[in-house]
This record gives C-alpha cells, structure tokens and sequence, in this order.
C-alpha cells in the first residue's frame, strides 16, 4: 500500500508541476498582449490626434 501511496504522491507532484509550468506560460502569454495592445491603443492615439488636427503637411493630392 505504501508504495502506491509513492507513486500517487509523484503522480500528483509531477501533475502539479506541469499545471505551475502552464499557468506561468499562459500569464507570460497574457503580458505580452497586455504589451501589444498598450502599444495598438497608444498608435491609435496618436493617429486620432494627428487627423484631428489641422493638416499642416502637404497632402497626397494634386493642387488645383
């Protein structure tokens, strides 16, 4: 009985070590798009602000 009590408790023990490993990937996962879509929304931003603006560049179309 003691020994399968051992290869439970190693059963379990890899088990809970494999969970550890995919929750702290999922977690890096989760900060890059945190990452990225910080990034998305200060682009956005910008080019909001930008088409707000009056246009003080010349444009892409031809003078009249």
């Amino acid at each position: 009985m003691n020994d399968k009590l051992q290869a439970r408790l190693e059963q379990l023990r890899k088990e809970q070590a494999a969970g550890i490993e995919a929750l702290n990937e999922i977690e890096r996962k989760r900060d890059e798009l945190r990452t990225t879509l910080l990034r998305i929304s200060g682009a956005i931003q910008v080019i909001e602000e930008l088409l707000a603006e009056p246009s003080q560049a010349p444009t892409d179309e031809p003078a009249a």
